[in-house]
């Protein structure tokens, strides 16, 4: 074994200064000589630039409301007629290519005719979408957004 290959943690105490010269680390303790780091009292903040003007202060504040919550992927209506007699669910909206993924909520809006009877199966549509699924024949039901699969392997016993 190399003393490089050594497997052990530092464990050293804090060092203790302003306890006289032999100790190593007396008279200004690590200070440097005089100025304001060398001073006791107030620590300065990680902002202080030295008395200019600070730039957190120099930028202006940004105002405004920014959401968290991602929105819902929109599919409109006429999209649906060519799902003709199947089931839209996500994973099939995914398929044709009118969603970016299907783990994410889906809202159906409003725009264009249906004309073909359709099984919606998504997290939202609103009310005239409902409407006009039930008056050419199909049904709309709400369900919850799918999980994404693990991808980690599970672990042989």
């Amino acid at each position: 074994m190399k003393y490089n290959e050594l497997q052990v943690s530092a464990n050293r105490s804090k060092k203790r200064v302003g306890r006289g010269i032999s100790a190593g680390g007396g008279k200004t303790a690590g200070r440097g000589t005089k100025g304001q780091g060398a001073r006791t009292g107030k620590k300065l903040n990680a902002m202080f630039q030295g008395g200019q003007r600070a730039l957190v202060q120099a930028i202006p504040k940004a105002r405004g409301f920014k959401s968290l919550r991602t929105p819902a992927q929109v599919v409109y209506l006429d999209h649906l007629n060519a799902f003709k007699g199947k089931t839209a669910d996500n994973m099939s909206l995914f398929e044709a290519g009118l969603v970016s993924t299907p783990y994410h909520t889906v809202k159906v809006i409003a725009r264009g005719e249906l004309t073909e009877k359709v099984t919606l199966r998504v997290q939202a549509a609103s009310k005239s979408v409902q409407e006009a699924i039930k008056k050419a024949g199909g049904t709309f039901e709400k369900v919850d957004t799918p999980i994404k699969p693990s991808t980690k392997k599970k672990a042989d016993k």
